[in-house]
């Protein structure tokens, strides 16, 4: 048997376009109308979930009658003030399309255009929906190969879920992209440089929203200092925080932050971050040593932030990220499951 170690940490084939190079038109670019992300007929059904609240699950129109189906089944977790409307959400959904594979995209609470019921919102460490779903959809019937990939906020939220719940979960892959794997480091870079443009369009968002489901008078939080918010931790320290139960931004960063949960893994996973990405900073990266033996993490010297594009032209162009991701997840279909089980279905 070789006992060679395996290398946990790995540099990336990718390489930028030509005419693409810099971190922040790779970040920007995806959601120009140029970029011409592909447009998949979507399904929209609603999730009743355990305290009484309500999401949306946004299906492959092909997908949405497939509740007790055997083919690959692909769950997507957008990112901060997302949903299944953004470029790499469509991108993934279409390739997963076009392999055969059923593809859904579960919405964070209150997140696209569907609000919901109870007085709170979602955050980077809300692991009970995500659990929830996938659970259902194993009692529902659902035989085939379970596997999901998050985005950012997303990827957080479904590594922090993984580490939780090791063996247990029903997942049989996952994938996770720019990941904020420490989210105190993440919020000091996105107060930093230009990276501030990002972090005053997604406060500008987060605000609007906030004031689209309260008022001064039903906030089960400081009204004014949320409203005042100039930074991402000013913002969780007022709202995020006291809404969803934490005593202030750091405990919300400190058992948030899924760095502290990628020893639990015990799924294959392969996270994609890149070192120029402009929502975080290179020392975000963890050693190999905060890694369990089933994570793969892929280091990229460029890609920005969920950018990855590659190639083709600014009119036509190619995105990395897909194809890996499919390919990934791809290639531990038909491969038993670390407790040396299929799943099932398989």
């Amino acid at each position: 048997m070789d006992s060679s170690p395996v290398n946990r940490i790995i540099s990336s084939p990718f390489r930028p376009a030509n005419w693409l190079k810099n971190r922040h038109a790779q970040t920007i670019y995806p959601s120009l109308p140029m970029a011409r992300a592909p447009r998949p007929s979507l399904t929209r059904r609603e999730l009743e979930l355990p305290d009484g609240d309500v999401t949306v699950v946004d299906w492959l129109s092909e997908s949405v009658d497939a509740a007790s189906g055997e083919s690959p089944l692909l769950v997507v977790l957008h990112g901060l003030e997302s949903s299944a409307e953004s470029a790499y959400a469509r991108q993934l959904l279409q390739a997963a399309k076009e392999h055969g594979w059923n593809a859904a995209v579960l919405h964070f609470r209150d997140c696209g255009d569907y609000r919901n019921r109870l007085p709170r919102r979602y955050h980077a460490g809300e692991t009970n929906d995500l659990r929830y779903f996938l659970g259902k959809l194993r009692t529902d019937g659902y035989a085939g190969p379970i596997m999901a990939a998050g985005y950012s906020l997303g990827g957080n939220v479904l590594l922090k879920y993984l580490g939780e719940d090791g063996m247990a979960t029903p997942l049989h892959a996952a994938a996770a992209v720019s990941v904020p794997l420490n989210l105190h480091k993440c919020a000091d870079a996105l107060s930093q440089g230009f990276s501030r443009f990002y972090q005053a369009h997604l406060l500008k968002r987060m605000k609007v929203s906030v004031r689209r489901k309260f008022d001064p008078h039903t906030a089960a939080f400081d009204w004014k200092r949320t409203m005042a918010a100039r930074t991402f931790a000013e913002f969780d320290d007022a709202v995020t925080a006291p809404l969803h139960g934490f005593s202030g931004k750091d405990e919300y960063y400190n058992r948030c932050s899924s760095q502290g949960f990628l020893a639990g893994i015990e799924r294959p996973t392969l996270i994609i971050n890149s070192l120029d990405d402009p929502f975080m900073t290179p020392d975000i990266i963890p050693g190999e040593e905060m890694l369990s033996s089933s994570v793969t993490l892929e280091v990229s010297d460029r890609g920005g932030h969920v950018g990855f594009i590659n190639g083709g032209t600014p009119w036509r162009p190619k995105f990395y990220l897909p194809h890996r991701i499919i390919e990934f997840l791809e290639a531990r279909i038909n491969e038993p499951s670390p407790d040396g089980h299929a799943l099932p279905g398989m």
